[in-house]
């Protein structure tokens, strides 16, 4: 991993960020640091960020606000760091935008190689030329990596693109939970996982009523797409 990906740690308890910069730094990442929300979002406006490992609750404003605020108009990759297992704040956490979500009872090897999961899925492919997946009302320029819908260009996040693009490439091909679960989360998480963040792309992707659906849910068994 190159050490110009920058990793920005956001945590008040100072003990876990030293934890985190050690190890992330040992893998040759740039580390910056921030014990609150408002500093995080100052540093996030100032300098570039790869990738954020951001707790949820914080003095002031939590982790889930920063998400916000960021989603409004950025799509890097967000990893929540949370003391709370609960499904409620995992779905939550996803839902508004998070790539992933962390207990942290997890070693810090495995958050590093969480980290280095969610790089990997956002990274740029190598250019493609002149792919284009073209469905009528949908097209996806794969070198682009533009998704347009109705002659209107959709903002995704890397995952959401990444999830839409193998749906794309394969028309009417059922992904099982499992198969999703393993190729996107490297086998971590359920179906909750699955279903928000296919909840949150199909809002992008199909906001007219009156079209058919483009992502179709298989009852019990997992998702297909059906085209244009």
């Amino acid at each position: 991993m190159s050490v110009y990906h920058t990793v920005l740690v956001v945590d008040d308890d100072q003990s876990i960020v030293e934890l985190l910069r050690d190890f992330l730094e040992n893998d040759n990442f740039h580390v910056m640091t921030a014990g609150d929300t408002e500093q995080a979002w100052d540093m996030f406006k100032q300098q570039p960020v790869h990738c954020m490992v951001l707790d949820i609750m914080m003095p002031g404003q939590n982790g889930f606000e920063l998400c916000r605020r960021i989603r409004g108009e950025s799509s890097v990759p967000i990893l929540f760091l949370s003391a709370r297992s609960h499904d409620v704040d995992k779905i939550r956490g996803l839902t508004l935008g998070g790539d992933d979500y962390i207990v942290k009872t997890a070693s810090p090897g495995e958050i590093v190689a969480r980290v280095k999961a969610v790089l990997r899925r956002s990274a740029s492919p190598q250019p493609v030329e002149g792919r284009v997946l073209d469905y009528g009302r949908f097209k996806m320029n794969l070198s682009a990596r533009e998704v347009v819908v109705e002659g209107k260009n959709v903002v995704l996040t890397p995952k959401e693109y990444e999830l839409l693009r193998l749906f794309a490439e394969y028309p009417r091909h059922v992904f099982s939970y499992e198969q999703l679960l393993e190729k996107f989360w490297g086998g971590v998480g359920d179906r909750h996982t699955i279903r928000v963040h296919l909840s949150r792309l199909r809002e992008k992707i199909e906001s007219d009523p009156n079209h058919p659906q483009l992502l179709v849910n298989v009852w019990g068994v997992g998702y297909r797409f059906e085209g244009g």
